[in-house]
């Protein structure tokens, strides 16, 4: 059994996978857009550009994505994304991209559990915490 995060852009998840395959390395493995859908029921109004079905490869982690309903209100409440790297140069260097047009939770430093953590919601509003592991 897997569980697999499944992201909601509303109408910004072409620019997030863009986002995260240059400042993660993404490797997109799947995406089916609203108007490929055999289903023209599936597709919001006017979003048929859009993305319906996404699959990321970050790192050893499938992350699935989509445009949602295109509603332009994503919600990521509650929960956060854990990237664990080798060391603290990636992690400074991981902390900055997310961090660039996103809002800083908790500065990158050393804490009694990693040499690096830090917690970071990235400009899609989507939280991550980056740490290195010991």
């Amino acid at each position: 059994m897997q569980i697999q995060p499944y992201l909601f852009f509303e109408g910004r998840c072409e620019e997030a996978i863009e986002f995260y395959r240059k400042h993660l390395g993404a490797e997109v493995k799947m995406l089916m857009r609203f108007k490929d859908s055999p289903e023209p029921g599936m597709c919001p109004q006017g979003a048929g550009d859009k993305v319906m079905h996404a699959c990321l490869q970050i790192g050893d982690s499938a992350v699935m994505a989509s445009d949602g309903r295109c509603q332009g209100k994503p919600n990521f409440a509650g929960f956060a994304l854990s990237l664990t790297v080798p060391n603290e140069a990636e992690a400074d260097r991981k902390f900055a991209a997310l961090s660039d047009g996103g809002q800083v939770q908790m500065p990158l430093g050393k804490t009694f559990f990693s040499p690096r953590f830090g917690m970071v919601a990235d400009r899609f509003g989507v939280s991550w915490m980056i740490i290195v592991a010991q």
